[in-house]
């Protein structure tokens, strides 16, 4: 195999997240985890693409400080919207339980405030976008969405996050019941980063897309 054609440095501290970009971007990109010396970066954007933004610019700027590479940075922002809680919980899909919850605690409150909800009624999806910022300000942006439903209870080993309890369409095995390959074939993510490349493929006027 060729050597990837980018390099970036991952804005995000989650090493779920950070295994399932490599997955998606082999062969493409090569993602660096972000500087050990970084801190939380505070997620205070309205939006998915605010958030993201938020934090590629913080890690540039600790890239920066810290006289780490300069490199492109790449950042991602998902929420979980589930229909008939109006589209909760969204943007703070990783705090819907509070500020300092963990994955457990998320899925424990949503799993009560569906409690009763039959399940013709429990659909959702989920929402990521995608965002690569270069050092001198450009960037590219991607979204992917994986339409589905919550399941009543856990199910399955896998993943992160909601995983356990979210069934891509045909809500037949949640995510967490997934092998990596099998995530990303139908994720969100997987679907924004394969977007990214097609973006990345323009840019360079290269025809694969």
């Amino acid at each position: 195999m060729g050597r990837a054609e980018f390099v970036f440095l991952s804005a995000s501290a989650n090493p779920g997240k950070l295994t399932e970009m490599r997955a998606a971007l082999l062969g493409v990109a090569e993602v660096l985890p972000r500087p050990d010396a970084m801190g939380d970066v505070a997620e205070t954007g309205s939006t998915l693409t605010a958030n993201a933004r938020i934090k590629a610019k913080a890690v540039l700027s600790a890239a920066r400080v810290l006289d780490a590479p300069s490199l492109p940075v790449l950042a991602d922002d998902t929420g979980l919207e589930v229909d008939v809680l109006d589209g909760a919980p969204g943007v703070r899909s990783a705090r819907y339980a509070g500020e300092d919850c963990d994955d457990q605690a998320n899925v424990a409150k949503l799993l009560a405030d569906l409690h009763g909800t039959p399940s013709h009624l429990r659909t959702a999806r989920f929402r990521s976008v995608v965002l690569a910022l270069w050092p001198d300000g450009r960037e590219v942006l991607a979204e992917g969405v994986a339409e589905g439903c919550i399941g009543e209870l856990p199910r399955g080993s896998g993943g992160f996050g909601y995983d356990p309890v979210f069934l891509p369409a045909p809500c037949e095995r949640s995510f967490a019941e997934m092998t990596l390959e099998e995530k990303d074939a139908v994720s969100h993510r997987g679907r924004a980063l394969r977007e990214l490349v097609r973006l990345l493929g323009d840019e360079r006027g290269d025809p694969r897309g």
